[in-house]
């Protein structure tokens, strides 16, 4: 399908992109911003549905899961964001017309780097996490809105080259007939 024809039907891969970038971002430094201003003080967590699901403000200073490379974090894990946004609009370049899943899901993964490096950037505390989940004392890493945007848009990146592997299995099954 060519873009323009892909175009006529409505939906183009910058009318994914940007609305999932954009939300993601916006909800993400709302959140922060909200979370440091109403919770009582770091690592005190304010139940909101029972011991399951708490609101608990805490600074990571390094990357998921509370990978850390020292003093340095701050700056390796901006630089290394930054290249993976470079990476990620090459990949949204080359991304077709009418892909509309990898679209939506770049724009998910980009709008919460983009907000980990705004809080990065930021402050030298680094990036505000307060979604903290769990049951008593098994809890899983306390996280934030743009956390959930890169966790859920990576998934479906991986889901969409998925696809893209398995049609181009399928042409060459088609292909060597």
């Amino acid at each position: 399908m060519s873009q323009s024809s892909h175009v006529a039907q409505g939906v183009t891969k910058a009318q994914m992109f940007w609305p999932a970038f954009g939300a993601v971002l916006v909800l993400d430094i709302v959140t922060k911003y909200l979370a440091v201003r109403m919770l009582p003080a770091m690592y005190v967590p304010r139940p909101v549905i029972g011991d399951v699901l708490r609101f608990t403000l805490a600074y990571n200073r390094g990357a998921a899961f509370g990978t850390d490379v020292g003093e340095w974090s701050r700056w390796v894990f901006t630089v290394v964001a930054i290249l993976v946004l470079i990476f990620l609009a090459h990949t949204y370049r080359e991304t077709d017309a009418a892909d509309r899943l990898r679209a939506l899901a770049l724009g998910l993964v980009c709008g919460g780097a983009v907000g980990n490096v705004i809080d990065r950037l930021r402050s030298e505390l680094g990036v505000i996490d307060f979604i903290d989940i769990g049951i008593g004392s098994a809890r899983w890493y306390t996280f934030n809105v743009a956390d959930m945007g890169v966790s859920i848009g990576a998934l479906l990146l991986a889901w969409s080259f998925w696809r893209e592997g398995k049609k181009g299995e399928s042409r060459q099954v088609l292909d060597s007939r």
